[in-house]
């Protein structure tokens, strides 16, 4: 009996995209292509947004309650907080250095740049900027989970999740039929994520299309600087930071490139990390972080650890500044460091983040904010760059968590039930 032939996913992911891309370039300017290839890629992420929420808070309850140890968990959670704070501080002093060696944003002739609509990102950002901290630490207690559920609020179920696990653990017998049904739960999550992964190809295939039908060459030349520079200091932090971490830790940032390829691919491709957050857990836990660990970090990474996200504004930021003939001393790029980590914490929900992120940011060190509207054309391929950043440095904080607790591999690398790999064939 022959053996059926399979193309594996990342392959179709890339197909996907070479046809969007050759798509996406025949019609050109032409509206009535978004008609037709948005829905597909709306349909996709919609079916990823769909299963994040049980299979965090599944996993999440079910990694809490294993462990049942308040003390050792605020002990996790601290660490993550540090390991977080510090990984982010490195990327904004890499994107500051990366803008102040190379200067992108100098003898542009910004006559020949397009402007984008940021309007929304305005008002986003208004009403976020109204929020102070103690707005911030009272929303992550949510009055009502269901509510929280329902919006996505990551925080809120985060720390709901946590609490309903201890009570699990806390009430010994009484508490093991509840843990087995959320143990069921993240195995049915598992499996319903692998079929989901089949239409990836052509979500894919829709998004990419719409965005480079809508691109116009006028604004990618002019900003061919920025965004060269934006990948290769991606590429570095990357490959010397990342990579410097993971030989600390005695492993690979290789290793782990090989092991999330199908992921990354279409993290890139979807320009969103939430289509990737099932098997990245999955595989991460397959690669000897335990499930406990695995379950905090990465959700609260999402929230807390996007360092392709906090380069990025970093060196757009300066990019801007540099825009306008705007020479900020070092000061005020301390300033603009202090702020970044502030304003770059747990908004990771709200839609266009880098880009809200910057709104809050830059008036603080007299940029003018209408500098956006220029690199609002291409965001969407820059954005692509960030999330594989994002991915990656979350990933890698599951193995620095489960090293410095000296756990790492030495439990049962997947406790869900055995699912059809990732690389099917449609």
């Amino acid at each position: 009996m022959k053996k059926k032939f399979r193309i594996p996913l990342a392959y179709q992911i890339l197909i996907g995209l070479i046809a969007g891309i050759i798509v996406g370039a025949v019609f050109y300017g032409n509206p009535a292509i978004e008609t037709y290839l948005q829905p597909l890629g709306t349909i996709f992420i919609n079916m990823i947004k769909m299963i994040v929420v049980p299979i965090i808070v599944s996993t999440l309850i079910v990694g809490v309650a294993g462990t049942g140890d308040l003390k050792q968990l605020g002990k996790l959670g601290g660490k993550t907080m540090l390991y977080f704070q510090i990984v982010s501080l490195v990327a904004i002093l890499v994107g500051l250095s990366a803008a102040n060696i190379f200067k992108p944003g100098e003898g542009i002739d910004m006559s020949t740049l397009a402007k984008g609509d940021i309007d929304s990102y305005v008002q986003t950002t208004e009403s976020v900027q109204n929020e102070g901290f103690m707005d911030v630490l009272v929303g992550i207690v949510p009055s009502n989970i269901i509510q929280s559920m329902a919006s996505a609020d990551m925080l809120a179920v985060i720390f709901f999740s946590v609490l309903f696990g201890l009570g699990v653990a806390s009430i010994g017998e009484r508490g093991k039929p509840v843990l087995a049904f959320f143990q069921g739960t993240a195995d049915a999550m598992f499996w319903v994520t692998n079929l989901i992964m089949k239409f990836a190809p052509i979500g894919v295939f829709g998004l990419i299309g719409v965005t480079v039908s809508k691109f116009g060459l006028e604004s990618l030349v002019p900003l061919g600087k920025l965004m060269i520079l934006v990948y290769a200091t991606m590429i570095f932090f990357v490959v010397v930071v990342l990579g410097g971490i993971a030989k600390l830790v005695g492993t690979s940032i290789f290793s782990i490139i090989k092991l999330l390829k199908d992921e990354l691919i279409l993290a890139y491709s979807t320009s969103s990390s939430e289509t990737v957050l099932p098997k990245l857990m999955e595989k991460m836990e397959k690669f000897g972080s335990p499930r406990d660990i695995v379950s905090f970090v990465v959700p609260t990474g999402y929230s807390f650890n996007l360092d392709g996200s906090t380069l990025y504004q970093a060196l757009a930021a300066i990019f801007i500044a540099q825009m306008y003939g705007i020479d900020l001393s070092i000061m005020e790029q301390v300033t603009l460091v202090l702020v970044l980590m502030v304003t770059s914490n747990g908004i990771a929900g709200v839609p266009g983040v880098s880009f809200v992120v910057l709104l809050a940011t830059l008036g603080t060190v007299g940029i003018p904010l209408e500098g956006l509207a220029f690199i609002a054309g291409v965001d969407r391929l820059l954005d692509m760059g960030r999330t594989v950043v994002n991915v990656l440095g979350n990933a890698m904080a599951t193995v620095v968590m489960a090293k410095w607790e000296g756990r790492f591999g030495k439990e049962t690398k997947s406790g869900h039930a055995p699912v059809e790999p990732i690389g099917e064939s449609i």
